[in-house]
């Protein structure tokens, strides 16, 4: 037995690119959730563009440039200190150095209540992403959010905020 490869078994430059590249974009999707979940918004450059954007208008929110977008987000979340996003069903077209996505999200919000108990509210949907390779590594330069589900009710008289 040969301790090798064959070479018929041998990734391609190519396919070892679209691998890592793939790989790559997993974790940024991650990055995004956890810098919203944990409020690590000094992390913005390491998920975005300096010049993108963000529609979150489905959710009640706002629409575009990134750092005022999640500067609302910010505001948005506060009264939900319990944050859990969990990204799914990536799908990825690669196209160089340039990509779209398109992954599932399903995001409980939390915060206690009085007499101990926390109220529960579960967003859902899908992010569609345009993406650009930087120099520092794969970014989103358009996100669009598009909720399609809510699970839980508002608290009565709640307004997300402006």
């Amino acid at each position: 037995m040969s301790a090798g490869t064959p070479d018929a078994e041998k990734i391609s430059p190519d396919a070892f690119r679209e691998v890592r590249d793939r790989l790559e974009i997993t974790d940024l999707m991650h990055r995004y959730a956890q810098m919203v979940d944990f409020r690590e918004w000094d992390r913005i450059d390491s998920v975005f563009t300096p010049d993108a954007t963000i529609d979150y208008t489905s959710t009640g929110g706002k629409s575009g440039p990134v750092r005022e977008v999640l500067a609302w987000l910010d505001r948005a979340l506060e009264p939900w200190p319990i944050n859990l996003h969990f990204i799914t069903n990536l799908s990825l077209e690669l196209d160089a150095d340039r990509a779209r996505a398109r992954c599932y999200f399903n995001a409980p919000m939390g915060r206690v209540e009085n007499g101990g108990g926390q109220l529960v509210i579960t967003n859902a949907g899908y992010y569609a992403d345009d993406l650009v390779r930087t120099d520092a590594g794969w970014r989103i330069a358009r996100r669009h959010c598009e909720q399609t589900l809510m699970i839980g009710q508002l608290p009565e008289g709640y307004e997300i905020p402006g």
